[in-house]
């Protein structure tokens, strides 16, 4: 696994306020980084201002699901601070808990908002950032979810908001020049042992039609309060930390023996999927057509 040799690089954290952004903004901070913790409330990162000066730490106010405010001016602020800025993380998000039927238009919107739309716009300007200011080896490391590759009862908002993100975050990925040498990878988290269900998960109760117990909506609900989640913090942060520093990372990383599974055991049943029906796939294909065209593109790449 070669590494990336640098000075103390600058990391930008969305989402400090609580969970495991804060947890991660320790451990970059222990590790010998410095840190811009994003937040939308000052107030809600008290512990960790008075806790690091501020040649390690820097909190800035800013809400990544109003358009209105500006990601050019927060990496301005941060840069005119710091001086430089090597790794960004999107992590802010929320989710909404609750079958299909349950949840407003208007709220999965806002769940998009945030965890989609404001993670684009970081990572937009991070692009033209690293870009232009000839980061040796930016990094945009976008914390999706096992809910961005495995969708699961009550969290079907959720999880299309962390599909998109992982479709955006794969085809940036693709586009980007190689000499830039930017890197994007997404964190495919499960369970962690933090405090983010209760701060974080919006929960609307099931409808009658749902709330029996063979439902798959209360099997899951009761499952989550049930079980507690798999994956400690402060390991889940330091290996943030170390993907951060290869030099060729992968796309997809998850992190937790439930995102390990649920990854593997999808991969698994769509492999089962795509060969049984090869011969009804392919029954597609126009006469006059090249079968193998796309195959020719991306092994030019």
């Amino acid at each position: 696994m070669s590494s990336i040799m640098s000075d103390s690089r600058v990391w930008l954290i969305t989402g400090t306020s609580g969970g495991i952004s804060q947890v991660l903004v320790k451990e970059a901070i222990a590790a010998g980084e410095r840190v811009a913790a994003i937040t939308r409330a000052a107030s809600s990162v008290s512990k960790l201002s008075a806790a690091y000066p501020s040649d390690k730490l820097l909190v800035v106010e800013y809400d990544v699901g109003n358009p209105a405010h500006s990601a050019q001016a927060l990496f301005d602020k941060v840069h005119t601070h710091f001086g430089r800025i090597d790794v960004v993380v999107n992590k802010a998000g929320y989710a909404l808990s609750g079958v299909v039927e349950s949840i407003s238009e208007e709220d999965a919107r806002t769940q998009f908002d945030v965890n989609f739309w404001g993670a684009v716009r970081i990572s937009r300007e991070a692009v033209k950032y690293f870009r232009e200011n000839k980061i040796p080896a930016g990094r945009i490391i976008n914390v999706s979810s096992v809910g961005g590759f495995v969708g699961n009862p009550t969290l079907a908002f959720h999880s299309a908001s962390m599909f998109a993100l992982e479709g955006f975050s794969e085809a940036l990925h693709k586009e980007l020049l190689p000499e830039w040498n930017i890197k994007v990878i997404l964190i495919q988290m499960g369970g962690v042992r933090t405090e983010w269900v209760k701060s974080n998960m919006v929960d609307h109760p099931l409808p009658p039609a749902y709330d029996t117990p063979a439902s798959p909506a209360n099997r899951m609900r009761h499952f989550v309060k049930s079980n507690p989640p798999t994956a400690d913090p402060i390991k889940l942060s330091r290996a943030v930390i170390t993907i951060s520093w290869v030099a060729d990372p992968p796309l997809r990383l998850p992190l937790g023996a439930d995102s390990q599974w649920l990854v593997l055991n999808k991969l698994n049943e769509l492999t089962k999927d795509v060969d049984k029906w090869s011969a009804l796939t392919l029954s597609a294909v126009a006469d006059d057509a090249d079968p193998h065209l796309f195959k020719k593109l991306y092994s030019d790449a």
